[in-house]
């Protein structure tokens, strides 16, 4: 089967996104729709796996950026029924090497897929680095 990558904005189907982040993704299931829509159109660039000539989207990442030297890679995506075709790996290098970030220093936050993002330069981070975890709010 055959696929194209995108970064066309125009070509994003947010409805397609809403459904994996609220049933399939461990990461996106707190979220509301609205919160997802709002941060898939405020993205700095969003990059889509698409079923060649068509418009089925099968897999998705975003970016938060500054646009000059940092990058938050963020959910990312491939539809089950679409794995072991490196969707995966196309999507990420087409977000952190083929775009304008290239040379950004780039982050993200997974628990799962440590090997693919390897495959990009991801480490662990070391004593540089520090996290504040979100919080309840009441």
């Amino acid at each position: 089967m055959d696929y194209e990558i995108s970064d066309d904005p125009a070509r994003i189907n947010l409805e397609a996104i809403w459904q994996f982040l609220s049933t399939e993704a461990y990461w996106g299931r707190q979220r509301s729709r609205e919160e997802v829509e709002r941060q898939i159109t405020g993205a700095w660039r969003v990059v889509g796996a698409y079923r060649a000539g068509g418009n089925e989207l099968v897999g998705f990442a975003r970016a938060v950026s500054d646009g000059v030297g940092f990058g938050y890679l963020a959910d990312v995506f491939v539809h089950p029924e679409h794995r072991g075709h490196s969707l995966g790996k196309r999507i990420v290098s087409k977000m952190i090497d083929e775009g304008p970030g290239a040379t950004f220093r780039w982050t993200l936050f997974t628990a799962d897929a440590h090997g693919l993002y390897r495959q990009f330069g991801f480490v662990e981070p070391d004593g540089s680095a520090m996290v504040r975890p979100a919080s309840a709010m009441s």
